[in-house]
């Protein structure tokens, strides 16, 4: 099923008078995958035109970075996603992702642009649905990644779904389909929550936990089970509840600050970790193996608990998110306050892994600092982030993960409007 609203999305089209999309030396013009779900092509008339006028529109005028933000998603939309949507990851063999995709629609509603949202929604839905042997969608969650395969052709190459993906895809829908009224947007969001709960949670010692993907790949036996801090979104879960009081979405925003708050007993600076281990029947956290290739350390994934918690605490005035980060922010927070530098990956004991820094990881802090330290977000600002800004982007142009964990933690959380974030 195509849920491209066609003519909607022509008409915001024409509105925008001819967007660039994919236009950089970066642009990979690569075949969409041919499915029974496949797309209705739009042409896109390319133009040198500036949109930032009509972005900026979006965005309160006091919101704080505003023209970098505008100039940052208008360069993005230019350098990293297609003309029909696909959103490629240059540095990763020019995949797409379903947190690409994800990142682009949250993105794009945040900012008001309806024709990119709808864009990068339909190539999700016709190229990343999990088919099962005859072609027929298992779900209607999105398999995490699509690129070339061995055999030259491009399709899913893995089938597996990632829960932050497919929350941070649905939190968009939900935010889209009040921004613009738009009900067929709310409706496909349902249905993901349906599958998102039944496939991508599970019940330990009468507590239900987020699993990073399938529990075939995250329960490991009857009770321990493997998660991944960064995906637990408090403020997320807290809309789900609005818009699927069927199921208790509520019981997630207790065990996310149960597991970050519990865990974090694993690092002696009480740093979040990328992966950890809970045995749910005694309620203990466990580092993954030494030999396992996910690793229990703080590093790029961990990043975004401090995005994550920092918009529990905005949008829905969080005191467990609040005080999270100003108990779990003291290492990086004394590290900068010693040498202006936070090494990119941490052991949990405290100690720099690597010499080199990570843009990623400033803005992450940015956002959670914001709140608890305004005077070190701003030395975060201009010692870090705007400096590492060149060109309309950061750090370098095929930085795809970098440039949506940047522009994420840059923007303010008061830029959307708060009727937004409430239940009709």
């Amino acid at each position: 099923m195509n849920y491209f609203p066609q003519i909607a999305a022509i008409c915001t089209i024409l509105a925008l008078n001819g967007c660039s999309w994919g236009d950089s030396a970066n642009s990979v013009e690569q075949p969409a995958k041919k499915s029974s779900q496949s797309s209705t092509e739009i042409s896109v008339v390319n133009n040198d035109n500036n949109h930032s006028a009509i972005f900026s529109s979006s965005l309160p005028e006091s919101t704080p970075n505003r023209e970098l933000l505008v100039e940052s998603w208008d360069s993005y939309r230019r350098r990293f996603i297609q003309r029909d949507g696909r959103v490629i990851d240059f540095e990763a063999s020019d995949r797409s992702t379903s947190e690409g995709q994800a990142y682009a629609m949250l993105r794009a509603v945040l900012i008001d642009d309806s024709a990119t949202f709808a864009l990068t929604l339909n190539w999700g839905e016709n190229n990343l649905r999990r088919l099962n042997k005859d072609g027929k969608p298992v779900d209607s969650l999105w398999a995490w990644k699509w690129g070339r395969k061995p055999d030259g052709n491009w399709g899913a190459i893995d089938d597996n779904f990632a829960s932050d993906g497919d929350i941070d895809a649905i939190t968009a829908l939900i935010l889209a389909s009040r921004r613009w009224n738009r009900p067929e947007y709310l409706k496909i969001a349902k249905t993901k929550l349906r599958d998102l709960w039944k496939y991508s949670t599970v019940v330990g010692q009468d507590k239900r936990y987020l699993l990073p993907g399938p529990k075939a790949a995250f329960v490991k036996d009857s009770s321990e089970i493997i998660l991944n801090p960064s995906y637990f979104a408090p403020y997320a879960f807290r809309l789900f509840a609005q818009v699927d009081p069927e199921r208790d979405w509520m019981s997630l925003v207790d065990t996310s600050y149960e597991v970050l708050e519990d865990s974090k007993q694993l690092s002696a600076v009480n740093l979040p970790s990328d992966w950890v281990i809970l045995d749910a029947k005694t309620g203990k956290y466990q580092l993954l193996p030494d030999d396992s290739p996910i690793k229990s350390v703080y590093s790029f994934d961990a990043y975004r608990v401090w995005w994550r918690i920092a918009l529990d605490a905005s949008w829905f005035n969080s005191s467990r998110a609040r005080s999270y980060l100003e108990n779990s922010m003291q290492h990086p927070l004394k590290l900068w306050s010693e040498s202006s530098s936070v090494p990119a990956r941490i052991s949990l004991e405290g100690e720099a892994l690597v010499n080199y820094e990570a843009t990623s990881q400033y803005a992450m802090l940015y956002a959670a600092t914001r709140l608890i330290q305004p005077e070190v977000a701003e030395e975060l600002l201009e010692q870090k982030l705007l400096p590492s800004y060149q060109q309309e982007v950061w750090d370098d142009n095929e930085a795809y993960y970098t440039q949506n964990l940047a522009w994420l933690g840059l923007l303010s959380p008061s830029a959307i409007s708060p009727e937004l974030l409430q239940s009709n």
